[in-house]
């Protein structure tokens, strides 16, 4: 079990390491990383935009009540912020990707896989992981860090908006006390998580639907698994990213 455990581990690296020794096609994929990118960027938009809302929505709501006579009205921006900026948009918006693009990648390549399509590729001497896997990974790289920056800024607004409607907090009291206490590292902590979200998304995603077999079983196989380890490298990664950009080791 473990001997198979660190083989899969290992497979994930070697696969891994392939695809970026391809890096060297990357202008020559550029019309298929943009293509990529609308598919995963604008195409989610909407449903980032409704997730980052409701979080804003239920982070403020939560705010207010938890810390009503201990901070200050005009600490909420702040605590509403900083909660948004360093976790909450990187890792809601990367496990609601997770079941989006992962979960899409793994199946599309999954059943190129089970129907030979990429045997297909190599026999007519098209390197399937410059062709297929690297737009793919690259243009995951691009696109999830912007979704989490439109999430924040999503997941924020909504946030001071409900915030003035229930509780009368003005947009002066919300974002100064947010200015004041603000940090570049907050920001740019939850940008850096999204980029090793991001490629633990797309590269399981790829990895999986490489290695799948068994036809139409295995292709839902494949995606369920990609959707688990994503998901569970998501939560891990972003303890331990967290801890090194804080200083908390």
């Amino acid at each position: 079990m473990s001997f198979n455990f660190f083989a899969v581990i290992g497979e994930y690296i070697l696969f891994i390491s392939k695809v970026f020794a391809r890096i060297r096609y990357l202008i020559k994929r550029r019309f298929e990383i943009v293509i990529q990118c609308k598919k995963m960027g604008i195409d989610s938009l909407p449903l980032i935009a409704l997730t980052a809302a409701f979080t804003g929505l239920v982070t403020a709501l939560q705010a207010v009540y938890q810390t009503k006579g201990y901070i200050p009205v005009q600490l909420i921006g702040v605590l509403v912020g900083k909660s948004t900026m360093i976790e909450l948009a990187p890792v809601l918006t990367a496990l609601v990707l997770t079941g989006k693009i992962g979960a899409a990648i793994t199946a599309e390549i999954g059943t190129m896989r089970v129907s030979e399509q990429l045997d297909a590729l190599n026999v007519l001497n098209i390197d399937p992981k410059n062709f297929v896997f690297l737009p793919r990974i690259i243009a995951g790289l691009i696109v999830i860090p912007l979704l989490t920056i439109f999430a924040m800024i999503m997941g924020i607004g909504s946030a001071w908006y409900f915030s003035w409607l229930r509780y009368g907090i003005h947009q002066h009291t919300f974002f100064n006390g947010m200015k004041s206490y603000f940090m570049p590292t907050d920001l740019w902590g939850g940008v850096i998580k999204s980029l090793v979200f991001g490629f633990f998304i797309t590269t399981i995603g790829c990895f999986m639907g490489d290695r799948t077999t068994g036809g139409a079983e295995g292709v839902g196989r494949s995606t369920m698994q990609t959707v688990v380890y994503a998901s569970i490298l998501i939560l891990i990664s972003d303890f331990i990213v967290a801890a090194l950009l804080f200083n908390t080791f």
